[in-house]
């Protein structure tokens, strides 16, 4: 009857353990040399990033054998005078021009077509020649071969075109290794477009129809390799429109800034195009390009209009550049103050992001998890969503009303997430049927998928739920006030439920789509999940829809059922927050309040999140018979579990529902400023009765929460659970408790560990840092110091601004029993770093926590720290689409795995594919094997290099603007 859920199962960069994750640790070699070295087949793939003095190398070794290497050495040679600095993911070390490398730990076993990287840091004078053989284990590795390289060179990014005019695409390609190329595909989206099979690559394209559009070109070497291009996006107008790039800029005082123009089609004579201030900041003004003339054969030539900023002005203006005839061109233009770079930043890559024609938003204005489609982490394709998409556009509006002082875009977002992530009344029908002194029916959470469906227990006692009558007389309905978790933003799997009543409409519905997914305990990654509706009326799936996959009962009904993310539904509130305090700094606050209503409303619901999942007490929960059920807020651990949901029948004259909340916390979920701003802040007090106050309690709590999982090194630990196991287990003798909850080195997901990214101690302590910031909490202060000065040990910047930062965690020990009037130190807890990476999205999460702390703290280290990686990343990662960096994707030779499915259970998804006992995670999802980039999966399936791909994440590029303005805000 509940869903599960699990989220950033497989984050960015696992490529290093992800081929062992699934092995018992007994079983992972550490030695240096295997029993059989003889057999060893493999290919090692060597990559640099060069700055002339120095360089980084990234290798990737890929078992190409049928047997699992256990135990490597990697040796190779220098032609120069490299010299090693460091290397990570592996002990390196160096005698002569030879360079020797032998697994870590934890990376010791390489399963057959599977991969694991390494690298190092060099310096060198004179030539960086790259060297020409490898070998592992003594035998010499085969290259791996490079897939061709494509560039889609027509049109250009953020061109629009009038519908029906022709479209050209071009195209290069090269490919490497003596291959040639035999033919070069092109792309709208997923969808083929047509195909040429000789140089020079092109097409014209007249059938795209009127919004944005993302164009790809594909080659194919003699090979079989294949390689796609970055996105192009472009917009096809329903007539003739002037066009202007970008239609957000940041002028700061006493400078000057430009934008492009052109026309979107061929005119039959001269065209004059007029640009004036329309409205807006007059200390602006166009000082060239005022009046532009296009001809016949110059109409689709960019010409520039110059701006210029007086010296002491600020605040935004509009720019219409206008035709007749033709559809106007609206820039907006902020002036910033003049040493505010940071700022000027901020508005480059917001425009970048909010450029409809760069792929990250859906008709509807919905963010796409990623602009690409191929993409596999919690969601499984990268045209869905989830509320943590959703929260990161609301923060990014709030940071845009900051600096332009526009505050139509944040009360937008709110209104875009409440009509499509919150579901209605039509979605939730049978609320008015919640028993609240019987919650929901008890069913155990199991070790594997293998182990479902769970059995249902009605002989079990549940507690009662205290809020749900404070909560309706509060907001006067039955209904629940949260995001559901995830969306198929284009319907892509077909059920069609969509948001406001759309229960299994099926693949012709048009829009987004809530579904479901994880549900089958701890070690169901998401290479294992059965996509699901959320409204389930047996329309798709088996006899009882998709049901009995996940909870064994003597009858199913159909029902809906929705998942609320705490964390994402706590940073709606921590963007609410901001854009209260800033628009009020501002004289704007009115221009905000009805929406930070909202948001306290929101903070109110968000309370399930702190009960027990059946509410039974917290503290010492054994035995799911012999644990006592709850009588009110004991039942509440006060602190931000890893989810809460609800559900109900979809039979409205015969109704039932249910609410759960979940017994597994994490420390990588709470979010100190949230609790702070709906317990102290008085326009985000919530309306029902005891709200303010359990957030108040809950701010202490989980200050507490993190003193007590905080390693003797200064990182976070997992979290703590009141359901070991999630069915009352009995935990090991002697595991260490935090108000009677046992800690749990891994709460919630195992297949990989949910506490080993180092992204959740960037967001977590971001928050933790934000709240510090505003208060100077000296118990906020004393978890800072001690993080801060670990994650600074923990990172490098090199001469050219790359850097590298913690990846991947390793754990040992536990936490000290909590102790509130005497604290312990936590002696035995320890962290070590296994890898390292240069993503983006982590690296602005905690150049953000720099920032904060800093601004508060005064701490050099960390504001410099906070500047380079900023610096860094807009230096050495800028690309059409935004900032992002390549990643090795060696997790991906999952798209193989068996998804369980009980024997004799069969059934069909909407478009048609089976699901049985022989289903894998891509025979469920057969869609992608029309995306342009399955290629690079087959070839990999096959036995060819793991596959590299250049992300643009929705989240990560949000939050790489909003460090740039809060290092603009707080630094600059």
């Amino acid at each position: 009857m509940h869903p599960r859920r699990r989220r950033r199962v497989t984050r960015r960069l696992w490529t290093a353990v992800v081929a062992a994750l699934a092995l018992p640790v007994s079983m992972l070699a550490t030695g240096t040399t295997p029993a059989q070295a003889a057999t060893v087949q493999c290919s090692v793939d060597y990559r640099t990033n060069d700055w002339g003095s120095g360089f980084t190398a990234d290798l990737t070794l890929t078992n190409r054998g049928t047997d699992a290497i256990n135990g490597w050495t990697l040796t190779y040679s220098y032609a120069g005078n490299q010299k090693l600095s460091n290397g990570w993911n592996g002990t390196w070390s160096q005698s002569g021009s030879a360079v020797t490398v032998t697994n870590a730990s934890y990376n010791g076993t390489i399963a057959a077509g599977a991969a694991v990287s390494t690298g190092a840091q060099f310096g060198y004078s004179g030539t960086n020649t790259a060297p020409t053989s490898f070998a592992i284990n003594g035998t010499t590795c085969a290259g791996a071969h490079q897939p061709p390289i494509t560039v889609l060179t027509s049109p250009s990014a953020g061109a629009i075109y009038t519908q029906g005019a022709a479209i050209p695409l071009a195209a290069t390609a090269a490919a490497a290794d003596n291959a040639t190329i035999s033919k070069v595909e092109f792309y709208d989206d997923t969808t083929l477009l047509g195909t040429d099979t000789s140089s020079p690559y092109s097409l014209s394209a007249s059938g795209l129809t009127v919004g944005s559009h993302s164009l790809v070109a594909k080659a194919y070497d003699s090979l079989g390799a294949s390689g796609a291009s970055t996105p192009v996006g472009i917009t096809v107008a329903a007539g003739p429109a002037i066009v202007a790039s970008p239609t957000q800029l940041g002028v700061q005082q006493g400078k000057s800034g430009t934008y492009a123009v052109s026309l979107s089609s061929q005119p039959s004579s001269n065209v004059t195009v007029t640009t004036a201030r329309a409205s807006g900041n007059t200390g602006l003004s166009v000082t060239g390009g005022g009046t532009l003339t296009f001809t016949p054969s110059n109409w689709n030539t960019a010409q520039t209009v110059t701006l210029t900023a007086d010296a002491s002005g600020t605040g935004s203006a509009s720019f219409d550049s206008t035709a007749t005839g033709f559809t106007r061109a609206t820039v907006t233009v902020t002036e910033l103050a003049a040493a505010n770079a940071y700022d000027a930043r901020f508005l480059d890559l917001y425009g970048k992001i909010t450029n409809p024609a760069n792929g990250y938003f859906s008709p509807q204005g919905i963010p796409y998890h990623s602009v690409e489609t191929l993409i596999v982490e919690a969601p499984d394709q990268g045209h869905e969503t989830t509320s943590e998409a959703y929260s990161y556009l609301l923060w990014l509006q709030a940071m845009y009303g900051k600096v332009t002082g526009d505050w139509s875009k944040f009360n937008g977002a709110w209104a875009l997430m409440e009509k499509y992530m919150i579901p209605t009344h039509a979605d939730q029908p049978t609320n008015s049927f919640y028993n609240a002194s019987k919650p929901a029916t008890y069913a155990p959470e199991l070790d594997t998928p293998n182990e479902y469906p769970a059995k249902l227990d009605t002989s079990v006692a549940v507690g009662s739920d205290p809020i749900a009558g404070e909560l309706k007389t509060a907001y006067g309905t039955d209904d629940v006030y949260g995001m559901h978790w995830l969306e198929d933003v284009d319907n892509t799997y077909g059920y069609g439920d969509t948001p406001g009543g759309g229960c299994e409409a099926g693949p012709t519905a048009s829009g987004p789509s809530y579904i479901n997914t994880f549900q089958r305990g701890p070690q169901e990654s998401v290479w294992e999940t059965v996509p699901q509706p959320t409204c389930d009326a047996f329309k798709y799936g088996g006899t009882n829809g998709y049901l009995d996959l996940f909870t064994g009962d003597s009858s199913y009904a159909r029902q809906w059922k929705y998942t609320d993310a705490p964390d994402a539904d706590a940073r709606a509130v921590q963007a609410a927050y901001w854009a209260d305090t800033w628009a009020k700094e501002q004289g704007k606050g009115g221009d905000v309040s009805a929406t930070v209503g909202k948001a306290a409303k929101m903070g109110d619901y968000l309370r399930y999140a702190m009960y027990d999942k059946y509410f039974k007490k917290i503290g010492n929960c054994v035995g799911p018979s012999t644990c006592p059920a709850g009588t009110g807020k004991d039942a509440s651990d006060y602190l931000l579990s890893w989810y809460y949901a609800w559900g109900g029948a979809n039979d409205t004259s015969a109704g039932w529902a249910w609410r759960i909340g979940s017994s597994h916390v994490h420390g990588g979920y709470q979010n100190p400023l949230a609790a702070y701003a709906l317990s102290s802040y008085a326009d985000l007090k919530p309306k029902s009765a005891t709200g303010a106050a359990d957030w108040g309690t809950s701010l202490n709590r989980q200050l507490e929460f993190y003193r007590w999982l905080q390693s003797s090194e200064g990182a976070i630990a997992g979290g703590a659970t009141n359901s070991w196991q999630g069915r009352y287990a009995s935990p090991p003798a002697g595991t260490s408790t935090f108000y009677g909850m046992y800690y749990d080195q891994q709460p919630v997901y195992h297949d990989p560990p949910s506490n080993q990214w180092f992204g959740f101690q960037a967001w977590s302590m971001e928050r933790v840092a934000e709240y510090y910031q505003q208060t100077g909490n000296a118990s906020a202060k004393a978890v800072l110091d001690k993080w801060v000065a670990w994650a600074l040990s923990k990172t490098t910047v090199n001469p050219d601004g790359t850097y590298l930062i913690p990846s991947t965690l390793q754990w040992s020990g536990q936490p000290d029993t909590w102790n509130a009037s005497s604290p312990g130190a936590n002696a035995g807890l320890h962290v070590t770093v296994a890898d390292y990476t240069n993503d983006v999205g982590v690296a602005a999460a905690y150049a953000k926590t720099l920032t904060y702390y800093a601004a508060k703290s005064g701490s050099a280290a960390a504001k410099t720290t906070a500047k380079a990686l900023l610096d860094g990343m807009w230096s050495n990662y800028q690309d059409g689409l935004g900032i992002a960096v390549p990643e090795t994707r060696a997790d991906y030779n999952r798209f193989d795995d068996s998804v369980y499915v009980p024997s004799g259970w069969s059934g069909t998804m909407p478009n048609g594919d089976a699901v049985n006992s022989a289903s894998t995670f891509a025979s469920l999802r057969s869609f992608y094997k029309n995306d342009p980039a399955w290629s690079k999966i087959q070839s990999y399936l096959a036995g060819g290099a793991a596959p590299v791909f250049t992300y643009h994440r929705f989240w990560a590029q949000a939050d790489v603007a909003l460090a740039m303005g809060s290092y603009a805000e707080l630094l600059e």
